[in-house]
């Protein structure tokens, strides 16, 4: 693999290039010759974190309802529109952005630019067409949530961790919320929040920003501002006071899993930081594969679980998440495997990883990086999701950089101020007979 120095000049040709319409859009070019084909992306900083009280799920509603009819798309028509001109589109939803899709050639771009900024000022709205969505979201909830114990468990968790913050919310939203959702907040949530001046165009591919620009001030640019502004308010995440344990039992489980759950350091909040950083590692040497330190001592050498992990969640705007976890063998009782996952816990948090170990999470993680940055949509989304939840976006092509300079030290401490001695949430998602 090639060093980090040479891979930063290579990712030099990644770097993004940038530009702002009038009227506050912020355009993202990020250049890619090898074919011609774009990922043309509309972010919007707008997620399930900025939904009124008592709207929990309107944000994802709303994802749903910009397939429905605009002045000149019928309703239903944008997704076989995208296909009859070969290419793919979806969106998605999180608690700090909305984003919508398409990938296409190249010569195709303009009518997806098109499509996008007529949905972003003229889609229609009926009862005929929210309600119905509405039920479809309904029954999405019922099927990916409640008929999920994981789910079910981790959004429980997700309540306690971030208790008064709108991230204790799922972005599915509350069932007897969702239901109740109306037209008039679909269009209040439309007309304040889809607007120039909130979203982020990113385009990745065989495009440059000298030929993009013309045609997105020609198509984007004339649209006018909306009533949303760069400042959102959320209330600050509050640190756990005290440790407590969830406990969830149903007949769908078929094996016991135990979780823990600690806040911890994320991109956005902890920016001029090498702490988020250093817990990715730290995850990664203690968790993340069968060659890791949990791994190797709960399910290789002592064969008390059959899976464990540990995992690290630092690209959310507000805060960030540390966790480990496991699944016991049968026979096998989780206060057993608890204590043998702290023990090995203990042991890094006194004596970090060792220097192969380092090196190794450090070598795999960049080159997952460089894997995902020769994926035009993966950079796409890389980009679209910092520049949406407000991060610097010139720190991504350091990210390699930032990594391989953390010592063991770094690593050790970072992991020890997150996790030792620290309130914790541990989930148990048991079988019925373990109840």
């Amino acid at each position: 693999m090639q060093s980090a120095q040479a891979e930063a000049s290579s990712a030099s040709e990644w770097a993004p290039e940038t530009f702002t319409l009038d009227n506050g859009m912020e355009v993202i070019v990020l250049p890619d010759h090898r074919a011609p084909v774009v990922t043309h992306m509309v972010w919007y900083r707008v997620g399930a974190a900025d939904e009124l009280e008592g709207k929990s799920g309107i944000a994802h509603l709303f994802e749903h309802l910009m397939f429905k009819a605009t002045d000149d798309i019928p309703a239903g028509e944008f997704s076989k529109i995208v296909a009859r001109n070969g290419g793919q589109d979806n969106a998605f939803t999180s608690w700090d952005y909305t984003a919508y899709f398409q990938r296409v050639a190249v010569d195709r771009l303009p009518t997806m630019m098109e499509m996008e900024a007529e949905r972003m000022t003229d889609l229609i709205l009926t009862e005929e067409e929210v309600l119905p969505e509405r039920d479809v979201v309904v029954e999405e909830r019922r099927q990916r949530i409640e008929n999920n114990p994981g789910a079910i468990l981790f959004e429980n968790v997700m309540g306690e961790l971030f208790a008064g913050h709108p991230y204790g919310i799922p972005v599915i939203g509350y069932m007897d919320e969702v239901t109740q959702l109306t037209l008039d907040d679909a269009n209040h949530f439309y007309n304040y929040w889809y607007g120039p001046q909130n979203a982020i165009l990113v385009v990745a591919g065989d495009i440059t920003a000298e030929e993009l620009r013309p045609m997105a001030e020609e198509i984007y640019g004339v649209i006018e501002p909306t009533a949303a502004s760069d400042s959102r308010e959320w209330p600050a995440v509050q640190p756990l006071t005290e440790s407590q344990t969830l406990t969830h039992t149903d007949p769908k489980v078929r094996q016991d899993e135990w979780d823990v759950y600690w806040q911890g350091p994320s991109y956005s909040v902890d920016e001029e930081s090498l702490d988020p950083y250093a817990i990715e590692v730290a995850t990664s040497i203690l968790g993340g594969g069968r060659t890791s330190r949990l791994y190797q001592a709960l399910v290789e050498e002592q064969g008390l679980a059959v899976d464990a992990y540990a995992f690290s969640w630092g690209d959310l705007r507000a805060a960030g998440i540390v966790g480990i976890g496991g699944s016991p063998v049968r026979g096998v009782e989780l206060d057993e495997l608890s204590e043998a996952a702290y023990e090995v816990m203990a042991d890094f948090i006194a004596n970090g990883p060792t220097e192969e170990e380092l090196s190794r999470a450090q070598s795999n993680l960049v080159a997952n990086w460089i894997f995902q940055r020769d994926n035009q949509s993966s950079m796409a989304r890389l980009y679209g999701g910092a520049a949406a939840r407000g991060d610097n976006i010139d720190l991504i092509l350091e990210w390699p950089d930032r990594i391989e300079s953390l010592t063991v030290e770094d690593v050790r401490a970072a992991f020890a101020r997150y996790v030792e001695d620290q309130p914790s949430i541990t989930a148990l998602l048991l079988t019925p007979e373990e109840s």
